[in-house]
């Protein structure tokens, strides 16, 4: 099983990757968090990519592709997250592998906006803990949405490894919505080339339901597919 869950930034990727690869064991792959650990870390990958993920611009596609291919190399299972994010990328990839399928998150711009405001994250580089303090129900262009807040047992604190939630640097309105415009002027004609070029089934779902419906939702539909 060989996946990329594709969206905008705060629809979910990071949440609904984690799921899947609890429940179906493959190995999550995600160049957001990989940049922020190695920013963390200081390392020279790190050192690279600071200006742009602080801006919350798209890291150069060589230092992307080169990552990626490192760590897909051998895998059988994976999910991609937050890659590929350009054409070329796209391209780059289907000499690397075959892809199985594509998940696609719809979800609109307010209520992006609204959630990733509320998004906290672990502070424990290893751990991918991920929760949210908004609460959205509202109906816009026709969708409902009931985004119930997802927050932690303890006030603050991960329920997985008990560090402390934090939020991230790039969860500011003027930078959330800076990257959905790059996510709609470069990255959304990924899917049109996948579409166009390529077999690869596409899933699109509506986020506008709490996290484990929404999963129910994906699983159903990655079942049509047999893969």
């Amino acid at each position: 099983m060989k996946l990329i869950i594709f969206g905008p930034p705060g629809s979910g990727k990071g949440t609904y990757s984690s799921k899947l690869k609890e429940m179906f064991g493959v190995e999550k792959i995600a160049t957001g968090d990989i940049f922020r650990e190695e920013i963390k870390k200081g390392s020279e990958l790190g050192r690279k990519v600071e200006k742009y993920v602080k801006e919350g611009k798209l890291v150069p596609d060589e230092i992307v592709i080169e990552v990626v291919k490192e760590r897909i190399k051998g895998l059988e299972k994976f999910i991609l997250d937050g890659f590929p994010r350009t054409v070329n990328q796209a391209k780059e990839l289907l000499k690397l592998t075959k892809i199985d399928a594509i998940i696609k998150l719809n979800i609109h711009e307010e209520i992006l906006v609204e959630k990733m405001l509320g998004r906290r994250i672990c502070s424990n580089p290893k751990c991918d803990g991920n929760y949210n303090i908004a609460n959205i129900h509202k109906v816009v262009e026709g969708i409902e949405y009931y985004l119930p807040a997802l927050l932690p047992k303890n006030d603050m604190i991960c329920d997985k490894c008990g560090s402390p939630l934090i939020q991230r640097d790039d969860d500011k309105e003027e930078i959330i919505r800076q990257r959905i415009k790059i996510y709609e002027e470069q990255t959304k004609p990924v899917l049109e080339f996948f579409k166009k070029e390529t077999k690869i089934p596409i899933v699109e779902i509506w986020v506008n339901r709490p996290v484990e419906e929404i999963v129910n939702r994906l699983i159903e539909e990655l079942k049509k597919l047999k893969i």
